[in-house]
């Protein structure tokens, strides 16, 4: 008597394409082919591991030849369609490209492809991991799939289509299958601890379902050996420690640490994680997951929560996912996890000029801001005048610190500013560091400010804070040659 188990992923396989989860437009596009009679020679279904590419094309095989089809829904008491799930038909042959790449095999293909089906419609060939074959079984397979028999039927299946020959792909029909969301996979696993009396936390199902990135066949293995392992109860904290995963209430605290620069306890974090045995090239992708809800909740709700900004969520990200590589292929994963983080921390309290520069205008009083009758935003010319004198001339005032905590505080990024806005700018176009006011600032608005000598000059620049200084030179190439009168409608 034969007692062998069968695991989970094997018993729950589709036996309809109505079971088929998260590929609707596969089964549409497959069912309209069939009830339309325009059933093509050649298939090739491309997609991730554990999506469903061969299970369709057994759907598929099945609808062509049970007894009264072809039709896309097929009777459960159908031979022929349990003869073909099974693998027991012969006129349904199932090729493993990997181990039968070579040119000889493929030459004896195309000779049996010549014999009429023994029992059914349609031979079907069904070649999984075609992106295996050599270059010349491709070649040999090229005319009998351009123009085979009438009744053999070919389908492909792959998950690196881009070694696919271009000349193989021209002659298929080719259909993308998707990574399954979460929430089905989540709503099928529960489904399935429903039918096997297994008592399982929602959070533990949706820990499985993160951890298969789109593959319902992994999450199904994953739920069998969480079954093994527990029994018939299944926590969250269950799945955690057998898959050394972080749960999503950590990796939201540890985003927040990054947020406000928490380096303390972001070593903490990781020594926990460390000492813990979790798995950090998972706990980097979860943290990216977070940063990427995150951003979309900004975009969504076009509101943005304390201390974050979308573009923010965007340098961090770009910076999670260049560590990735190196977390995973690095030869300490925690030392590679800790610098991603701090390059991390870096990325997010960087701050494009323009955000700089609105933070600035904020800082201005009220009673130095002229409110005009259009817009009520732009301001006088003498008022800013002072204000460029106060903040940017006397190193040592109070304003001119409200500028330098805002720098040291929130550091502008020199590679988001766009060198192409500064080139058609003129010099009294922007309020910067290279102007100096004329100390008479009584004079009318309308009267040309007078040269100063350069010795005048010189000394303004001097008392110009050293860190200013240094990247109007260095970054900017700035030259002080003169002072010119600011055009207060430049300002607005």
């Amino acid at each position: 008597m034969n007692n062998a188990y069968k695991v989970i992923a094997r018993r729950w396989r589709p036996k309809q394409f109505s079971e088929l989860v998260g590929q609707d437009h596969v089964v549409q596009t497959l069912g309209n082919a069939i009830n339309m009679s325009r059933i093509a020679h050649a298939y090739l279904f491309v997609g991730p591991r554990g999506t469903g590419k061969t299970t369709s094309a057994r759907l598929f095989a099945k609808s062509l030849n049970w007894e009264n089809g072809p039709s896309l829904e097929v009777p459960e008491d159908s031979d022929i369609g349990n003869a073909i799930m099974e693998g027991r038909c012969l006129d349904v042959i199932e090729i493993d490209g990997a181990s039968n790449n070579s040119v000889d095999q493929v030459r004896d293909l195309r000779d049996e492809c010549q014999y009429a089906p023994a029992q059914c419609r349609y031979k079907i060939y069904v070649i999984d991991e075609v992106h295996m074959l050599s270059q010349q079984a491709f070649n040999a397979l090229l005319k009998t799939l351009e123009e085979p028999p009438p009744h053999v039927k070919f389908v492909f299946a792959t998950t690196e289509s881009h070694k696919v020959l271009p000349t193989i792909v021209s002659r298929c029909q080719r259909f993308e299958f998707r990574s399954i969301p979460a929430p089905l996979i989540v709503k099928k696993l529960k489904e399935i601890c429903v039918a096997e009396s297994i008592e399982v936390e929602t959070e533990a199902i949706e820990a499985i379902a993160r951890m298969a990135m789109g593959g319902m066949r992994d999450a199904q293995s994953v739920l069998d050996q969480m079954i093994s392992f527990c029994g018939k109860t299944i926590s969250q904290n269950d799945v955690l420690e057998v898959y050394g995963l972080a749960s999503k209430e950590r990796i939201g605290k540890l985003a927040d640490f990054i947020n406000i620069a928490d380096y303390n306890s972001i070593i903490q974090y990781t020594d926990a994680f460390s000492a813990e045995g979790l798995d950090f090239y998972r706990a980097l992708l979860d943290l990216s997951d977070a940063f990427r809800e995150l951003m979309l909740d900004i975009l969504r709700n076009n509101e943005t929560p304390t201390n974050y900004f979308p573009e923010q969520c965007v340098r961090i990200l770009d910076v999670l996912r260049q560590g990735e590589d190196l977390v995973r292929m690095g030869l300490s994963e925690k030392t590679n996890f800790e610098v991603t983080l701090f390059r991390a921390v870096e990325a997010g309290r960087s701050r494009s000029i323009d955000q700089v520069i609105g933070k600035i205008s904020g800082m201005i009083p009220n009673d130095l801001k002229k409110k005009d009758d259009l817009n009520k935003q732009s301001v006088s010319s003498l008022d800013t005048q002072n204000l460029v004198e106060e903040k940017f001339i006397h190193p040592k005032s109070s304003k001119t610190k409200l500028v330098e905590d805002l720098i040291l505080e929130e550091p502008v990024s020199i590679q988001s500013i766009n060198s192409n806005k500064f080139e058609n700018i003129s010099s009294t176009e922007v309020v910067n560091e290279t102007e100096v006011i004329e100390k008479n600032s009584e004079e009318k608005d309308e009267e040309p400010m007078q040269l100063l000598d350069r010795t005048k000059i010189e000394i303004k620049i001097a008392e110009l804070p050293d860190g200013i200084r240094g990247v109007l030179e260095e970054k900017f190439q700035a030259d002080f040659v003169s002072v010119e009168k600011i055009d207060k409608e430049k300002l607005i």
